[in-house]
């Protein structure tokens, strides 16, 4: 199954906990793993974790279709939400006026960007 790259503005997200990530090579997000230090987590950490882990099962859960339109649409969905939790996180935990913006913005497009895909996959009868 393909996986979707992180947009940058989640990485910031991420870096911004303290949660540090290494990658192995050629793993996509499966590849992700918690650095010992993000081990003792802070509740922003854990909620961002657990963030990945939900989009990550949700992903898997997909079988490929064939049709590089329906399963990218619905591989989006889970990332999508993903990146509304993670901004939820910030929000919650957060200090930064021009993150906690930038998680508003984010939970506002993303949100709009499911709705779309949702009723593009509906019109479809995919879902």
């Amino acid at each position: 199954m393909r996986r979707f790259a992180i947009p940058v503005v989640l990485a910031a997200l991420l870096a911004s906990s303290g949660q540090v990530l290494a990658e192995t090579p050629g793993s996509g997000h499966a590849g992700h793993v918690v650095s010992p230090k993000a081990e003792a987590a802070s509740p922003a950490s854990r909620a961002y974790r657990e963030a990945m882990e939900r989009m990550h099962a949700a992903m898997a859960e997909l079988a490929d279709t064939g049709d590089a339109d329906i399963d990218f649409a619905r591989g989006m969905i889970p990332h999508h939400q993903a990146a509304i939790d993670m901004a939820r996180a910030e929000l919650e935990h957060g200090t930064d006026p021009q993150l906690r913006k930038l998680a508003e913005a984010i939970i506002a497009a993303q949100e709009r960007e499911i709705a779309e895909l949702e009723t593009w996959l509906r019109k479809r009868g995919v879902r």
